[in-house]
């Protein structure tokens, strides 16, 4: 991903008033937005792996995962699922995205599935959502409220759509999102990079894979 700052826009934003910073907070969570093999299969309708970036983008969750583990704070996990045969539980957002219906309850092309090494540990919260934002209508602000998290290390697929309602709603819930833009994926480069600084200009902080895991790595501290 280029960097945000060279970026024609950049300099216009930052000069407005955009693109401040808000910084981290000193108790993290990483939560991993829809990570299923319908993203990374060829043939499925929400495939990125044409786009290199995207391609590689598990592996920089795998990182991020492993330093949240190391340090010992909360993961959390969003997973798309619609138990209705005619996908009305899908609302209207079923109307602007058939691809929705992978994630119908006994849908046999199995894309739903984890990805390798991308897997829920026993313990871990897995908040199941039926629209882009994991914020709404599931469980996950009271989650988050009961780990006493203030800072949330936002991650996964894809970046224009799940990715950026969660980080909209994360912000208007009170929480710092930091978002790693080397772990998030969509279907271009165009699409993601656009996405990475609109959402680095008004809604969270777009930071590094090495920034993220250090921060993760080093824990809450004292608790």
């Amino acid at each position: 991903m280029a960097s945000l700052e060279d970026n024609p826009s950049h300099a216009s934003y930052y000069s407005s008033g955009f693109s401040n910073r808000i910084g981290w907070g000193s108790r993290p969570a990483l939560l991993l937005i829809d990570v299923c093999t319908a993203y990374w299969t060829p043939g499925s309708p929400l495939d990125i792996t044409s786009n290199p970036a995207g391609n590689a983008s598990p592996e920089s969750m795998r990182k991020l995962l492993a330093a949240a583990r190391k340090g010992g704070v909360p993961v959390l996990w969003t997973r798309v699922e619609y138990t209705s045969k005619d996908m009305s539980d899908a609302g209207l957002f079923y109307k602007k995205a058939k691809a929705l219906s992978v994630w119908q309850v006994g849908d046999e092309r199995g894309l739903e599935a984890w990805v390798e090494g991308l897997v829920p540990a026993d313990g871990e919260v897995v908040v199941t959502k039926k629209y882009p934002s994991g914020f709404w209508g599931t469980t996950l602000g009271t989650n988050l409220t009961v780990l006493g998290v203030d800072t949330l290390v936002i991650c996964g697929v894809s970046t224009s759509g799940c990715i950026r309602a969660t980080v909209l709603d994360a912000m208007q819930h009170g929480y710092r999102p930091m978002i790693v833009g080397s772990a998030c994926g969509d279907r271009t480069a165009a699409i993601h990079d656009a996405n990475m600084f609109d959402m680095n200009a008004k809604n969270g902080d777009a930071v590094s894979e090495e920034e993220a895991v250090e921060k993760l790595r080093a824990g809450w501290g004292t608790k």
